[in-house]
């Protein structure tokens, strides 16, 4: 089971797509003691995978006592960054602290694109020098883009770049309209674009070594399934089921993108919500409507449940960007 814990709310970017709004620090976010507690529930609720994420995780003075704490708790701990701040002193302290891996944020070939879009000038360099820091430390790294309308023509020459430098894969993800996203929301892509994408991404992965994963786009499993191509994964939308976030002050929520909150560690063990939130509990009986409920792909795929909240107001309604709309056959 994998979590992500937005870390802080403190960033030193301002990307157009952020949907935890990051920018300044937030009012009575977790601090150190309360943030070695959670990682200790965490851990005896059974998760693996701890992804430590933000705003930008590598502005917490503690990051790296976190780190550890959580390595030694047995878990695999992972990081979604957006590489600017990884020196080759911070990339050795990561490794020596029990970072397992980096996810670092590139979301063109073009320098001048991705610090558009990020906000920032200097991103694109920063975040490739972060990439060549991790590379000289041994600390494995992958790659993170966020697809666009306006990107998504590069999605395999950012898979090439990625196994120039030295990336263990290339994670793309597909924008879910939440926080600053709802201001570019027409800039995503619509069913027949994902479909495309998706079945080009599958084409491109029996090219290359690195693992390619499409993140938000819970259809590659029906895609993979009807192209004939087996997948290390058992599932498309985790929300709720394997996976869910907690934000800077200790809200937990399904996912980043489906703001729904379960409840607050605060309050409440994160054991206690995990087991015993109402809409844990929901997306866990995968009772969905539409077509997503009469498709035969629903336990693989599940469909997006944060894009189905965002246009029809309900988590269990239908993917509102698939072309498949539950047909039975293949």
């Amino acid at each position: 089971m994998i979590i992500s814990w937005n870390t802080t709310n403190a960033c030193n970017m301002y990307c157009k797509h952020c949907y935890r709004d990051a920018g300044a620090k937030a009012d009575e976010e977790l601090d150190t003691a309360e943030g070695m507690a959670l990682i200790d529930q965490i851990a005896d609720a059974g998760f693996k995978i701890m992804i430590f994420s933000g705003g930008e995780p590598l502005m917490r003075g503690d990051i790296f006592s976190l780190v550890e704490h959580a390595s030694g708790k047995g878990m695999r701990a992972v990081f979604g960054t957006n590489g600017t701040l990884i020196t080759g002193e911070v990339a050795l302290r990561l490794k020596e602290s029990g970072a397992s891996a980096m996810g670092i944020s590139l979301d063109s070939v073009d320098p001048s694109s991705h610090d558009d879009f990020r906000c920032t000038p200097g991103a694109w360099k920063g975040a490739v020098e972060g990439m060549r820091a991790c590379k000289e430390a041994g600390l494995p790294f992958q790659i993170h883009t966020t697809v666009m309308d306006w990107n998504e023509s590069e999605i395999e020459n950012l898979t090439d770049f990625a196994v120039e430098k030295g990336a263990v894969g290339h994670h793309i993800f597909f924008l879910v309209p939440t926080g600053r996203a709802v201001n570019i929301e027409a800039e995503s892509l619509r069913a027949e674009q994902y479909e495309d994408l998706l079945r080009r991404i599958m084409i491109k992965q029996s090219k290359v070594k690195i693992e390619l994963k499409p993140t938000c786009a819970p259809q590659f499993m029906r895609i993979a399934s009807q192209m004939g191509l087996k997948t290390r994964f058992s599932k498309g939308c985790l929300a709720g089921i394997s996976y869910c976030i907690i934000s800077p002050r200790g809200i937990v929520q399904p996912c980043a993108y489906l703001n729904i909150p379960a409840g607050n560690v605060r309050e409440q063990t994160f054991g206690e919500i995990w087991r015993e939130a109402e809409v844990f509990k929901n997306l866990r009986t995968e009772e969905y409507k539409g077509g997503c409920g009469s498709c035969m792909y629903k336990k693989t795929c599940g469909g997006c449940r944060a894009r189905a909240y965002f246009y029809h107001g309900d988590y269990m309604a239908e993917e509102p960007w698939c072309l498949y709309k539950g047909r039975k056959g293949t």
